[in-house]
Order: structure tokens, then C-alpha cells, then sequence
């Protein structure tokens, strides 16, 4: 099943870049359908786009400025996938809430070291239930 579907990231650690190509194997999306944030094509129309944030407080400008501008246009639903705080995702939630894209409730946490791309058996099958239960239950 081809879905219009993005995995964009702001971190700088490489596991969540990892991930973010499980993402893409997993759905085969097109070539340019991962990238960090500001993305180098901006997003219009996408079914889903998938945010992985390294997040530890207030998030920065360039993330907060791109993330308010996710409106249904340009994403009709988001889902995050977090490494950081619960209240860093709750922060994330509103600001995407206010821009008028759909949020989905279901958080995905992730525990990122600076230095480690591995992803363990557990992690991955953690990650592709999170992203297929995501996007079977789109609206």
C-alpha cells in the first residue's frame, strides 16, 4: 500500500537517523521522503508525516517555526516519535495542534545516546508497531 508519507527529524544523534530509514524501508516512500529539519522539499499534502525530535525543553526556533507551519495542507496527520521529556512531546503536541494538522495521541519514546546508531531487535519492532498502528488508525 503506497502512502504520501514523510519522516523528518531534528536530532543529531545517529540513531534517530537510523530509524528514520527503518521508517522508509518498511513503507518503500520515495527517496526524498526522509530528511532533517528544515526539510530540503517542503511538505504538501503528505497523508502522514512522522517527526523524530531530540527534545530536552523548549524546542528551537527553526523546529518551532517549521513545526507551526504543519497545517492540514501541508500534513493532514503527524505523529511524534520522541527522545527527551514527556513534557517536551506535550509542548511539541500544541504547537502542531495550533498549526491545525491532526496529532496523534500516541507518543513513541526512545532512549538516544550520542554516540550509539544501533537499534536493537526490541527497539525496531517497538518502532514498526508504533508507525503501523499510526498509520492504520489515520483519519
Amino acid at each position: 500500500m503506497a502512502i504520501k508519507m514523510r519522516v523528518l527529524y531534528a536530532s543529531k544523534k545517529g540513531k534517530i537517523a537510523t530509524m528514520a530509514s527503518m521508517i522508509k524501508a518498511e513503507y518503500d516512500l520515495a527517496i526524498n521522503a526522509v530528511d532533517k529539519i528544515p526539510p530540503a522539499y517542503s511538505c504538501d499534502k503528505e497523508r502522514i508525516v512522522i517527526l523524530m525530535l531530540s527534545l530536552k525543553g523548549e524546542p528551537d526556533d527553526q523546529l518551532r517555526l517549521f513545526c507551526q507551519e504543519l497545517t492540514k495542507v501541508r500534513a493532514q496527520n503527524v505523529a511524534l516519535i520522541i527522545d527527551g521529556t514527556e513534557a517536551a512531546a506535550t509542548r511539541m503536541k500544541e504547537i502542531l495542534k495550533t498549526a491545525g494538522t491532526n496529532v496523534a495521541d500516541e507518543v513513541l519514546f526512545v532512549k538516544c545516546g550520542l554516540f550509539s546508531k544501533a537499534v536493537s531487535d526490541e527497539e525496531k519492532a517497538a518502532l514498526l508497531a508504533f508507525t503501523h498502528r499510526i498509520v492504520d488508525n489515520l483519519q
